[in-house]
C-alpha cells in the first residue's frame, strides 16, 4: 500500500461528519447499488432451507474476510474443519470457523433486538480472537505500511477516549435522527470510523467487515448477512487502503463512499450469479434423486447443499435416521456419482463436487 505519511496528528472525530456526503455523483450511483442489492434480497429469499446460504455464502465471506488479513486456509481445508475430523482442522481454518461463528452470533443478536450495541461488538471481536481482552487499555497501537512498516497513522490511544468515539458509533449506528444520510452512504461512514478507532489490539478488520454485513440486515436491506464484499476488498486491497488514508488526510470522503458503493453493486451482482447456480445445481439434484431413489427427501438434499463436505452422523442428525441407513445413503450416492467418498483417519467424509467446484473456480 503506498500513502502519504501526514505530520501532522489525526484523530477520527465525532460522527456525524460535517460535510456534505451525497454529492451529485453519489447521489447518481445510489439507485444501482440499492437496485443490486434488493436483487440479491430478493434472490436470497428464493433458497428453500436460507442455512445453505448462511453456511456455505458465510464461509466464503469468512474465508475472504480472513484472507485479507492473510490468514489463508484453502478450500478443501476449509470444508474439513467442519467436519470435526481427527487431523482435519489447520489453524487458519480454525480462525475461519471463529469468523463464521461470530458472524452467525451476529446475526442472531442483530435479529433479536434490532440494534448493534457495544456489547454485540465485544462479543463478536471476543469470538473472533478466542478471548477476553475487550477494547484496548494499553497505549502503543499504530497502524504501519505493511512493506516500509512506516507509520500510517495513530488511533486514539487512551482507553477513555476509544469508549467516547465507540459510544458516539455506536449512537451513529443505531439512532437515525443523528443522520439522514442513505443507509449506503451510512455504512461507509461506519466502516471507515471503526477502522481509524482501531479500538482493539487484534481482530479489528474482520470485526469492521462483519459490522458492515449486520448493519444491512439491520436496515432490512438483505434478510441474511450474505453480501460478499470482502472478496472486492481483496480485489483492490491497495484502493482500499488508500481511500480510508485519503479521508483521513485530504477529507476525500466522496471517493471513499463510491468506492463502497461500487462494491456493494458489483458483488451483489456476482453473488446473485452464484445463488442462482446453487439454486439450479439444488434443483438437479432433486430431480435425480426424487426419480431414483426412495430415500429421497428435502431434508437430505438441504443436507447435501448446506455441507459441501459432509458425513454420517450429519445425515443422522438431519434425517433421523440409524447410522446404517444414513451409511447406507451416502454410499449410494457416491456410487452412482453424486458424492465423492473420502477416507480421513478412521472416518468418512463425502464431497458435493459440483458444489464445491462453485466456490474454486
Amino acid at each position: 500500500m503506498e500513502t502519504n505519511i501526514s505530520n501532522i496528528p489525526w484523530k477520527p472525530s465525532l460522527l456525524p461528519p460535517e460535510i456534505e456526503l451525497e454529492s451529485r455523483t453519489v447521489l447518481k450511483k445510489l439507485p444501482d447499488a440499492h437496485r443490486a442489492l434488493a436483487e440479491l434480497k430478493g434472490i436470497g429469499g428464493t433458497i428453500p432451507n436460507q442455512a445453505i446460504l448462511l453456511n456455505t455464502l458465510g464461509l466464503q465471506e469468512a474465508k475472504d474476510s480472513s484472507a485479507v488479513e492473510n490468514i489463508i486456509p484453502t478450500q478443501d481445508e476449509l470444508f474439513k474443519a467442519e467436519l470435526n475430523l481427527a487431523g482435519s482442522q489447520t489453524i487458519a481454518a480454525k480462525e475461519v470457523q471463529n469468523y463464521l461463528t461470530a458472524l452467525k452470533m451476529g446475526f442472531n443478536l442483530v435479529n433479536k433486538h434490532g440494534l448493534l450495541t457495544a456489547n454485540h461488538i465485544l462479543q463478536i471481536q471476543s469470538v473472533l480472537e478466542s478471548n477476553q481482552a475487550g477494547f484496548r487499555r494499553v497505549p502503543g497501537t499504530v497502524l504501519k505500511n505493511f512493506q516500509t512498516r512506516e507509520v500510517i497513522f495513530t488511533p486514539p490511544q487512551e482507553y477513555d477516549e476509544i469508549i467516547k468515539a465507540m459510544s458516539n458509533l455506536v449512537k451513529y449506528i443505531n439512532d437515525d435522527s443523528l443522520s439522514e444520510v442513505d443507509p449506503l452512504v451510512k455504512m461507509a461512514v461506519i466502516h471507515f470510523q471503526f477502522e481509524s478507532i482501531h479500538p482493539f489490539f487484534d481482530g479489528n478488520g474482520r470485526t469492521g467487515r462483519i459490522i458492515n454485513i449486520l448493519y444491512l440486515v439491520q436496515k432490512s436491506l438483505l434478510y441474511l448477512p450474505i453480501l460478499y464484499l470482502s472478496r472486492y476488498i481483496i480485489d483492490h486491497k491497495g484502493e482500499y487502503y488508500q481511500h480510508l488514508q485519503n479521508v483521513r488526510e485530504k477529507g476525500e470522503w466522496e471517493p471513499w463512499i463510491l468506492f463502497i458503493l461500487e462494491g456493494i453493486e458489483k458483488t451483489s451482482i456476482e453473488t446473485i450469479a452464484l445463488i442462482l447456480e446453487i439454486k439450479m445445481l439444488m434443483m438437479e439434484y432433486k430431480h435425480r434423486i426424487r426419480s431414483g431413489y426412495k430415500f429421497y427427501s428435502q431434508e437430505l438434499i438441504n443436507n447435501l447443499f448446506r455441507h459441501p463436505y459432509t458425513k454420517i452422523e450429519f445425515i443422522q442428525n438431519d434425517l433421523k435416521v440409524s447410522r446404517v441407513t444414513a451409511s447406507s445413503y451416502l454410499n449410494q450416492l457416491a456410487n452412482d456419482g453424486f458424492l465423492t467418498k473420502k477416507k480421513l483417519g478412521v472416518g468418512n467424509y463425502y464431497i458435493n463436487t459440483p458444489l464445491v467446484a462453485l466456490f474454486t473456480r
